[in-house]
């Protein structure tokens, strides 16, 4: 029986800082991409998160749990964990930190529709097709829907936008992987694990592979390795498996649409990058449908509330 519940004050307040430091981390890489390439950056950054990891199960005593296949979905999760950001990497190399937030962040479209599959607690309604129907049209609007002159480089624009939503895929398919596994009883710390040995080993032979395993190493980078290591990779992801242990998947999505706004607006501030009209005219429907797929029942349950309040008043 699942006795995952609804989300309360607790766990929306953390969401909203976790929302604030994903919708970061793009605007951060991008920031030192000059300086250190995005997927080696990464690649760090899980290594030593994964250093820092290892020491927290030590003090508490925790041994990586073998037993009933259970590295089996967790070599899964790592190899889907590395692809996502070697595919984040390799984007920010092409597009925006505004546009990979986005795209990244339809991850709950694809993990909704993965869980409706798998998990009867987790089925759509009509109210979430119609947010699947409206995602997926923004998207089509976001890559089709640009006047040439918006950016310098929009072929290049529009493949580095590519790999941002197979990242997005990629994140989703680990969503149902740790769901439907045995991963979903495994402490967090450990599947956590698994993903940033993943990512270590995936991108750091990436890095070397295409000669992208170089840096320099100015105040900004690390100060971003620091903040990557300690605060994304280590910190938020062990937040996000704890959450996702005690609450409903679907209900936790409905707040992911802030990190893109975050993203957006950090870049814009930060980077000073240009948000054209025709992106925005699909990254409006994009976030609006995954609002409604990750929220639809709680969407529906305040549409009623405010129903009854107006037939009593």
């Amino acid at each position: 029986m699942d006795t995952r519940k609804a989300l309360d004050g607790q766990a929306i307040a953390l969401m909203l800082v976790l929302c604030m430091v994903w919708g970061l981390q793009q605007v951060v890489l991008k920031a030192t991409a000059a300086d250190i390439a995005p997927v080696f950056q990464i690649a760090l950054r899980s290594g030593a998160a994964a250093v820092l990891v290892g020491l927290l199960m030590a003090v508490r005593g925790e041994r990586m749990a073998l037993a009933d296949g259970i590295w089996r979905p967790g070599g899964v999760v790592g190899l889907l964990f590395g692809l996502e950001f070697l595919l984040l990497g390799e984007g920010l190399r092409h597009t925006s930190a505004s546009h990979m937030v986005v795209f990244l962040y339809t991850a709950p479209i694809f993990a909704a529709l993965g869980l409706h599959w798998k998990l009867p607690a987790e089925r759509l309604g009509a109210l979430q097709w119609l947010g699947i129907a409206l995602a997926f049209a923004g998207i089509a609007l976001a890559f089709l829907g640009r006047s040439r002159g918006a950016v310098a480089e929009p072929a290049q624009m529009l493949w580095g936008d590519f790999l941002g939503l197979l990242a997005g895929l990629a994140w989703g398919a680990t969503t149902v992987v740790v769901r439907c596994s045995s991963l979903a009883k495994a402490p967090a710390t450990q599947t956590l694990l698994y993903q940033l040995l993943g990512a270590f080993v995936l991108l750091m032979a990436a890095a070397y592979a295409t000669g992208q395993a170089h840096f320099r190493p100015t105040h900004q980078v690390w100060a971003s390795l620091v903040f990557h290591s300690l605060v994304v990779s280590f910190a938020s992801f062990l937040a996000w498996f704890w959450l996702l242990r005690k609450y409903l998947a679907s209900r936790l999505g409905v707040f992911s649409f802030m990190t893109p706004l975050f993203g957006i607006a950090f870049g814009a501030w930060l980077l000073h990058e240009p948000i054209e009209p025709g992106f925005l005219l699909g990254a409006v429907p994009v976030l609006l449908g995954i609002v409604l797929v990750s929220g639809g029942g709680w969407v529906l349950q305040m549409l009623s509330g405010l129903g009854l309040r107006r037939k009593n008043v």
